[in-house]
């Protein structure tokens, strides 16, 4: 059953049948043919001579009109050996029966006399010809109307005229030539079935292994890099899919390595991000220890810039907690059923006034009531940090507007603003770990630089999407797509 479950075995057994199967049709076909055919051909020919007898019968006056004999002499002797030697020449039995189904010639000679009332022999008297092929007994046989041509041979309908038939001949001949010429014609073609069965094979050997090797060589390449030994692209442009398959391919190690940089930046930001509040405790503490009698308010002051300091450290550490357990999925998502429509006007409520520093409007618009299950706490973090970040990010006097709607399987949350928009080859690094796109900027403004990358993987943790669309110095806007009803994986 593994076997089977290859590519290059199936290439093979799908070549194999291909071929052999209208191979072996092809020889029965033939064979069939060639007997229908010859036995048909050979009725004909038969009955066509069996007609001309028919009409030396009637022209020498071997019947006579009742059924009774009316000549003697040469003429019987030679129609009897013209139906001798037509019995010997097809190995067969030529009986002659007249009108009153008695037999006068019987090539045999043993039912001279008789009388044979058959289906055939009444069909045949009522003008009908008769061929029947009996292959497993070995004949062919006929019945042929022995007809007066000096009467009308037909009816007004077009008809044989029963009345013009003075009698029937009922012949049997044998079928064996035409057996043996089949049995000569079934081993040539048994002979040439078989040559083609074999080159078939080397065929289909030869064509597995032909299409599979691009595919052999797509494995290779893979192993390569799977291995160490290439970090490049890979390219097998033989076939279509080898094609699709390389490029999804190479669009997962692109992935990897971009994963790969996003870890190691990681790291570096991380231990930057966490030094930075360090250093400056260390530089204000070693400050205060270097001078002496330091005046209270100097010292108030320092204290507040260590634990300011210290609140920042603290924020890192718990968003870093809080990206880990939503990557590793340690912490389950509470689901509850939650009218989105409140939630966000809670949300904003609390947020306003952070925007009324800065003059910036906030605007919602709910299209229609929306109740999905989801998780509060995370659905709450993901609107918060998309409407603070639009408040935060948005020129003076500028404005927020939050739409929310939804369909029959989704909910959308869209937040644009007026601010100062993203760089279009920053769009795609936003969501990062600590990217900032102007880190002097974020500086003032504050932040772990780890806020969309927390909201994009609580967006993910709810099967939704976050797309992000944005021009530089006109705004941005983010759009969240999350289902109604949560399916647990």
């Amino acid at each position: 059953m593994i076997a089977l479950r290859s590519l290059r075995a199936r290439i093979f057994l799908l070549t194999l049948v291909i071929g052999l199967v209208p191979c072996i049709a092809m020889r029965h076909g033939i064979v069939s043919n060639y007997e229908d055919l010859a036995v048909e051909q050979r009725t004909t020919v038969v009955q066509n001579q069996l007609m001309i007898l028919a009409n030396h019968l009637i022209s020498n006056n071997y019947l006579s009109s009742h059924g009774v004999r009316e000549d003697t002499g040469n003429s019987r002797e030679v129609i009897n050996a013209e139906l001798e030697m037509l019995s010997n020449l097809y190995e067969g039995r030529v009986m002659i029966i007249n009108k009153n189904f008695k037999v006068e010639k019987d090539t045999y000679g043993i039912s001279e006399g008789k009388t044979i009332i058959s289906e055939e022999v009444i069909k045949c008297f009522q003008g009908e010809n008769i061929s029947h092929y009996d292959p497993e007994h070995g004949y062919i046989e006929m019945t042929t109307p022995i007809m007066d041509t000096t009467a009308n041979t037909t009816d007004e309908n077009g008809k044989r005229n029963p009345d013009a038939i003075r009698g029937v001949m009922l012949t049997s001949i044998s079928n064996d030539s035409i057996v043996n010429a089949k049995e000569v014609l079934n081993r040539k073609a048994y002979i040439l079935e078989v040559i083609m069965m074999v080159a078939i094979l080397a065929l289909a050997i030869i064509l597995s292994r032909a299409l599979t090797r691009p595919f052999n060589r797509v494995t290779q390449a893979i192993n390569a890099v799977k291995e160490g030994f290439s970090d490049e692209t890979i390219s097998v442009p033989d076939y279509v899919e080898t094609v699709h398959i390389v490029d999804a391919f190479n669009q997962l190690l692109k992935r990897m390595k971009a994963l790969d940089d996003s870890r190691q930046e990681f790291v570096a930001n991380v231990s930057h991000e966490l030094k930075t509040p360090m250093t400056s405790i260390k530089v204000l503490s070693d400050s205060l220890l270097a001078q002496e009698n330091v005046p209270a308010e100097l010292y108030r002051e320092f204290m507040e810039d260590i634990a300011s300091e210290i609140d920042r450290e603290n924020q890192i550490i718990t968003d870093l907690l809080a990206l880990v357990k939503m990557d590793k999925k340690v912490q389950d998502l509470n689901i509850v059923s939650l009218n989105i429509n409140d939630l966000t006007e809670l949300i904003l409520k609390r947020l306003r006034p952070i925007a009324r520093k800065k003059d910036v409007e906030v605007v919602f618009e709910s299209v229609r009531p929306v109740v999905a299950e989801v998780d509060e706490v995370k659905m709450t973090l993901i609107m918060t940090n998309l409407v603070e970040n639009a408040i935060k990010y948005n020129k003076d006097h500028g404005w927020v507007k939050v739409i929310l709607d939804a369909d029959h399987q989704y909910f959308t949350f869209e937040v644009s603003d007026s601010g100062i928009g993203i760089p279009e080859e920053a769009l795609t690094h936003i969501c990062e770990r600590f990217y900032r796109v102007d880190k002097s900027h974020s500086r003032e403004i504050g932040g772990t630089g780890l806020g969309l990358a927390i909201t994009k993987s609580a967006v993910l943790m709810h099967k939704g999407s976050l797309t992000v669309t944005s021009t530089e110095g006109q705004g941005s806007c983010f759009l969240v797509k999350i289902p109604l009803t949560y399916i647990a994986s």
